[in-house]
């Protein structure tokens, strides 16, 4: 990656693969990628998004971070201080779903932290519906092909059908002309999950929200739709739920590489 990405739209697909029990599924979602230090930049350049305040499309401070709608900068950066990384970036882009008529919830907004132009973090800020969030934090400099791949070990209670007793493994590539994240799911007894996030990055202009709109009207509304109906469907299929346990506020945890994983705390 030759530096960070200019703020665009990622029409694409997210897949889910569940082990038990089996079940496969893929839906069409788009992402914006945006710098955290000049969204409003972005918003001159489309007339249906806008940065804090009420648009077709937005992105809201107070969705991420600390959420009282403080700049995210200073979050970003407090999270690598916190996993150890004293690298100050230059460039911050990130990647989440938009508000969409007012309503968003993002299951993960990737943070790509960049400096020299090149990658070197990713925050990975996951919330749950039950309104919990946690940060993993991975010092992220992409190998061969540009992919990054690292590790982490549960921490946030997400779905009442995975036991938190497990462990992520992520293959990431920088967002460029495509995007491509894959999350791995592993406990005691072998392979959980699979998501999955494919994109093709298009400009942020009027024309182009326009139509990510038109085919996805209800996206937003969608994914929660979707999570819920998921839920039940496991149920119903024999599936046992995790109790929930009590989830520490904005929670941080540094990531691992695959070779550290043995020693990582």
């Amino acid at each position: 990656m030759t530096g960070p990405p200019t703020p665009g739209l990622y029409p694409g697909r997210v897949m889910h693969a569940r082990a038990r029990p089996a079940r496969r599924f893929v839906y069409r979602v788009f992402s914006l990628l945006l710098d955290v230090d000049d969204v409003a930049g972005a918003a001159r350049g489309c007339a249906l998004f806008s940065h804090n305040r009420f648009n077709v499309l937005s992105f809201h401070d107070r969705d991420h971070g600390r959420r009282d709608g403080s700049p995210l900068r200073p979050w970003v950066e407090d999270c690598l201080r916190q996993s150890g990384i004293g690298t100050r970036p230059e460039r911050i882009a990130v990647l989440s779903f938009p508000r969409l008529w007012g309503f968003v919830f993002n299951p993960i907004s990737l943070f790509y932290c960049y400096s020299g132009g090149s990658l070197f973090a990713v925050v990975h800020e996951v919330n749950n519906t039950f309104g919990d969030t946690h940060a993993y934090v991975a010092a992220a400099a992409p190998g061969d092909g540009g992919l990054a791949r690292y590790s982490a070990r549960k921490a946030l209670y997400v779905s009442p059908l995975v036991p938190m007793e497990a462990r992520y493994d992520f293959a990431a590539r920088p967002p460029g002309p495509t995007l491509s994240l894959a999350i791995k799911e592993y406990g005691a007894d072998g392979w959980l999950l699979t998501a999955a996030q494919t994109g093709t990055r298009r400009p942020l202009t009027t024309w182009t929200a326009l139509a990510c709109v038109v085919r996805h009207p209800l996206m937003t509304l969608k994914v929660v739709a979707a999570i819920h109906a998921e839920a039940l469907l496991a149920w119903l299929r024999g599936a046992r739920p995790v109790a929930r346990p009590p989830a520490a506020p904005g929670g941080v945890s540094p990531a691992f590489t695959p070779a550290s994983r043995d020693t990582a705390a």
